[in-house]
């Protein structure tokens, strides 16, 4: 149903384990309150996802009823987007300092609530999430099938995966921190990842022209 579902998934895999606002959040919820604490900030911001991909879904929606060659015009515009992701990430890598950094915090008792709205405000309000949903997901949506079917698929995708990759840092927290934290391996995550979108990009404006 999903058009090129391995090239989303091996897509969506590769940018959920890369070092983000997201993965700043877990490992600094962690270090204050421990896995449950790092547990319940991740399902807060995987349950963001929905959020994004519910307004996408819309956007695309909207798009689709006026014309298939306006959507496919969108496609080609998400993906240069991409391309310009990877290229300024390229860039950004000589320019200035990782963008992950983790400092230890004091360990305090939070509620489960705290720790969830914690996770899911910074999902949401996190513009790049909401611009790359909209760039990212019309990519592989096909159009002659259920626009919100196709979505729900891809944004449940990316939850599992990201919960899975989340609660897996924070329950290695205490032992693989220190690397976590060390510059090199930071910009060696940011390196790949710009790569990857670049090349995706490239080849997603392809297949769309």
């Amino acid at each position: 149903m999903i058009e090129n579902y391995p090239t989303f998934f091996l897509a969506i895999l590769i940018l959920t384990i890369t070092p983000g606002l997201d993965t700043a959040m877990i490992l600094k919820n962690t270090a204050r309150g421990g896995y449950r604490d790092g547990m319940y900030t991740s399902l807060g911001i995987c349950s963001g996802l929905f959020l994004h991909a519910t307004l996408s879904v819309l956007g695309i929606s909207a798009i689709l009823n006026q014309s298939v060659e306006l959507f496919l015009m969108v496609k080609m515009i998400g993906a240069g987007y991409l391309i310009w992701l990877g290229v300024s990430g390229v860039f950004s890598l000589f320019s200035r300092k990782p963008s992950v950094l983790v400092h230890q915090v004091e360990k305090s008792k939070l509620s489960v609530w705290q720790s969830m709205r914690q996770g899911f405000l910074s999902n949401i309000l996190n513009p790049k999430t909401a611009i790359f949903y909209l760039a990212f997901l019309p990519q592989f949506i096909n159009y002659d099938k259920s626009v919100w079917l196709q979505a729900g698929i891809m944004v449940g995708t990316h939850f599992v995966l990201a919960m899975v990759w989340q609660c897996t840092l924070a329950r290695l927290l205490a032992s693989i921190s220190h690397v976590m934290k060390k510059p090199g391996f930071i910009r060696a995550m940011e390196g790949s990842t710009a790569a990857i979108l670049l090349l995706l990009g490239v080849r997603l404006l392809l297949e769309s022209r």
